[in-house]
């Protein structure tokens, strides 16, 4: 091995090869055939893809092999590990080593230990339907995901992976809708395959692979922002003079620093079995981006939350202040979660993937079709899910797409659609591109341009859908796309069974479904720039615009056809949905409240005295000049004034937000909502356009925070 110092970390290290630490954190298959006997090693296996459930008595030979092999790895703790409806993730650690009766250390994990955990959840939020005192939680191992250790500086804490329900039964967590509504897509497409006559398939996975964008600033700098440190975005800042006009950053050669935070996160990823396929500059100053390979949904919302974790940690360990934040820089582009989507079969099959035989297109076309049909008619559901603060500030501009959803196809399906009422379709060889030059090869054209206004977008071989924020979980996202497909696939099979019934050809029954859905669906599907001013007009007359606010698109959760749609395919229960609806209604509120704090006490505690001292210095300049007997004195009297000016503005503005503040404070949480986005959010963009404006007049040692120039810079 090579002994070397990465350039900005701050301990020398070994360099190791990737595949030789692949996975060395994860107790994944590689690590229970080891560990176990063949015998539990097989029933574990039936028990992860759902063929029967686990023995108690295995549990415990798998609890036991699980401890040995984490204790061997430095863990000396064990959790389990969930995502309850915060967002972020949450453990409780418990000692592997606790005193026997006599008072000798003893290393213990048992098979119920394993299987179901109790941590308190009174502090969970549960949208007040259950009171504080009703504390009893249960954390149950999610068996399809595999545990993993985190390292600590001492030590390291064994995470596994598991479900968190409400004493009743009520989940507490993302994860338990996520598996219902992957059961529920994976049962429907087996039933849809089998009407092909493809009755070999074990199973149908949904795969996911979601691209991470997010901001690196330098720490000691960022710090010194209050509303970086607690909003995770700047509140009040001028735009510079250069920030992203150039479109140089984009792809370019990343500065030596962040390179080297990537590669140590890229290390520490690699260890708990997650690869990064690609990393590379994002189009804003200081934007970056990481794209894992493709997972299987459940095991993608895991270790997107594990990649963010490991982000931040990396992020203290070379200084360096992370933003997950959709929109941390007024003017300039925010930062997404694209997630990108498609279905697997148990034979390894893309089933979104085009074939130029006609009968496998069939099928490809009929799962699109089953997609798009499903969108026309619950969009009203993705567009709920991602409605956040976050994505308030960022929908609708600088590449993000707008909270308008539509259906991106391309030129080539369109057309095939268009072929459908005429046969059955073909989908053409991909034409070659000659770039008339001798030395290069000729390159194959896509079939389409990409529409990067497009929220869900197919792209090749999968959809993206574009609208998460970065700092969102990418269960809920996940768990609607799977939802609103799998009631998409339902509703085409129910349509084709019928036609079969009446002994019509599979095939054709599919295409005569296609050609009714397609007609049905078409209000969706469109293939232009999303974000003039036509296709908003448009869109309205489609019946597209449900919402205009974000509390209203949080509200669409709530529509009487989403919640049938759930509670027909089994993913939540009415209160269950009504929960979370409630839940992120009052995040909403408080994410943009907190905003509100520190806008007020950034303008008394920064913005304000920094006018005074700047008028102070000008008053002493305008002194020495012995008032107006010289012709500068006349200019200076004008600048004062118009510091004076702006500074009666701002006082006059902060008044009004206090006042606003302690209007809205004891509202119900529906009706905060509604003043947030009327009077709040207006009146705090009129305050931050007086702010920045006056950044422009104050010198620079008397401007309290650092600047945009200075906190979008990182150097090489």
């Amino acid at each position: 091995m090579v002994e070397c110092k990465a350039d900005g970390s701050k301990n020398s290290e070994k360099f190791e090869r990737v595949r030789d630490i692949f996975g060395a954190l994860v107790f994944d298959k590689r690590a229970m055939k080891e560990h176990l006997p063949k015998n539990v090693y097989a029933n574990l296996e039936d028990a992860m893809v759902g063929r029967k459930p686990i023995d108690p008595g295995d549990a415990d030979i798998v609890a036991m092999a699980m401890k040995e092999w984490a204790i061997a790895n430095g863990a000396t703790h064990w959790s389990h590990w969930f995502h309850p409806l915060t967002e972020i993730t949450a453990e409780k650690h418990m000692a592997f080593t606790l005193p026997s009766d006599d008072g000798t250390p003893l290393e213990t994990f048992k098979g119920s230990d394993l299987m179901q955990g109790e941590p308190d959840a009174s502090s969970f939020p549960s949208a007040g339907r259950r009171s504080t005192f009703e504390a009893r939680g249960y954390s149950v191992w999610d068996i399809s995901s595999n545990a993993f250790i985190v390292k600590s500086r001492k030590g390291g804490t064994l995470c596994i992976p598991s479900v968190f329900l409400s004493f009743d039964g009520t989940p507490l967590d993302l994860k338990t809708g996520l598996l219902r509504s992957l059961d529920s897509i994976e049962s429907q497409s087996l039933k849809l395959l089998r009407l092909f006559g493809q009755r070999g398939i074990k199973y149908v996975r949904m795969t996911v692979g979601a691209e991470q964008e997010y901001f690196l600033l330098d720490r000691p700098r960022a710090q010194k922002r209050p509303d970086i440190r607690f909003c995770g975005r700047t509140i009040i800042g001028a735009q510079p003079a250069k920030d992203q006009k150039l479109d140089h950053h984009y792809f370019g050669a990343i500065p030596t620093r962040v390179l080297s935070y990537m590669e140590d996160v890229e290390r520490d990823l690699a260890k708990l079995g997650i690869s990064l396929a690609t990393r590379h500059n994002e189009v804003a100053r200081c934007q970056f981006e990481f794209a894992p390979l493709f997972a299987e949904a459940n095991i993608a919302c895991d270790q997107n939350q594990i990649i963010m974790e490991t982000m931040r940690k990396g992020a203290r360990e070379h200084d360096l202040r992370l933003l997950f934040h959709e929109k941390p820089f007024d003017h300039m582009n925010g930062s997404g979660k694209h997630l990108n989507f498609s279905l697997m079969d148990s034979e390894g099959r893309n089933l979104l993937k085009p074939s130029t035989n006609q009968r496998k297109n069939i099928v490809f076309l009929t799962f699109l079709t089953s997609l798009v049909y499903g969108i026309s008619k619950h969009f009203g559901f993705l567009h709920a899910v991602n409605a956040t603060a976050g994505n308030m500030y960022r929908l609708g501009g600088h590449e993000a797409p707008p909270a308008i959803i539509s259906v991106y196809l391309g030129e080539a399906l369109t057309e095939m659609f268009h072929e459908i009422e005429h046969g059955l379709p073909e989908f053409k060889k991909r034409p070659t591109v000659d770039l008339g030059l001798a030395k290069l090869a000729q390159i194959n054209a896509f079939d389409s341009d990409r529409n990067r206004t497009s929220p869900v977008a197919f792209t090749g071989d999968k959809f993206e859908f574009r609208v998460p924020g970065a700092s969102q979980a990418l269960a809920l996202p996940v768990t609607a796309v799977a939802t609103i497909w799998s009631w998409g696939i339902k509703k085409v099979t129910a349509m084709m069974e019928k036609k079969v019934e009446g002994g019509t050809d599979p095939l054709d029954a599919a295409i005569e479904v296609m050609i009714e859905v397609m007609r049905d669906a078409g209000n969706i599907v469109f293939e232009g720039d999303a974000y003039t001013e036509e296709w908003r007009i448009e869109a309205e007359t489609r019946g597209l615009i449900k919402s205009k606010t974000t509390p209203q698109a949080i509200d669409l959760m709530l529509e009487p056809s989403t919640v049938e749609m759930l509670e027909e395919l089994g993913v939540y229960k009415k209160n269950e949905i009504e929960s979370i609806h409630d839940i992120r209604m009052e995040s909403f509120c408080t994410a943009i409240e907190v905003e509100l704090a520190l806008m007020f006490g950034m303008l008394y505690e920064g913005v304000l005295p920094a006018v005074s001292k700047q008028m102070i210095l000008e008053r002493d300049s305008f002194a020495a000049l012995e008032g107006e007997k010289f012709p500068e004195g006349a200019e200076l009297k004008k600048f004062i004034s118009k510091l004076a000016k702006a500074k009666a503005e701002l006082l006059k503005a902060a008044d009004s937000l206090a006042e606003l503040k302690a209007r809205i404070t004891d509202l119900p949480t529906r009706e905060r909502a509604e003043a947030i986005v009327g009077e709040v959010v207006p009146m705090m963009r009129d305050v931050r356009k007086k702010c920045d404006e006056v950044e422009l007049l104050i010198s620079a040692d008397i401007w309290p925070y650092p600047i945009y120039r200075n906190l979008l810079s990182l150097s090489m």
